[in-house]
């Protein structure tokens, strides 16, 4: 390929969409849109659940440098305050009863992987299973047909 290989327009036929992009046959407008908001919604789940690991690594590298702080203050001949940083935060449960790794399981178990079944579930019951319909049909939409940055599909 030339130097200037992305100003070559692909265009054509073959510039389209997959069929894992299309909409089944007799899906309506208003099935892709409900489907769509569901995953959106699973999408919004699935970024509280990052947050959720990110409270988890952060909560846990804090109780860690407690007991690197705790050796310090001891090092630095403060054994009363030492004493206390281990006795009442190293190690604490966050909420009665759970470190954050039992939050994070519950949560998974509880209401992450349920959600994302039923999400698939609704899925493959009324498009086929097909994912992200609503913005393959705003791209094929927004895009600009037979432009070298535009095109359908990698």
């Amino acid at each position: 390929m030339s130097e200037h290989s992305d100003q070559i327009r692909p265009g054509g036929p073959d510039d389209r969409p997959t069929t894992a992009h299309t909409r089944p046959p007799g899906v309506d407008d208003a099935t892709v849109a409900a489907v769509g908001k569901l995953s959106e919604a699973l999408e919004t789940a699935e970024q509280a659940r990052g947050n959720l690991y990110a409270f988890h690594q952060l909560t846990g590298k804090a109780d860690l440098l407690l007991g690197e702080a705790a050796d310090a203050l001891r090092e630095a001949g403060h054994t009363d305050q030492a004493d206390l940083v281990e006795r009442e935060i190293v190690g604490r449960n966050v909420i009665p009863g759970h470190w954050t790794f039992q939050i994070v399981e519950s949560y998974n178990a509880t209401y992450h992987r349920p959600f994302t079944a039923v999400e698939q579930q609704v899925r493959d019951q009324l498009v086929d299973g097909r994912d992200h319909l609503h913005e393959a049909e705003m791209k094929e939409d927004r895009r600009t047909h037979g432009h070298p940055h535009h095109t359908a599909g990698p």
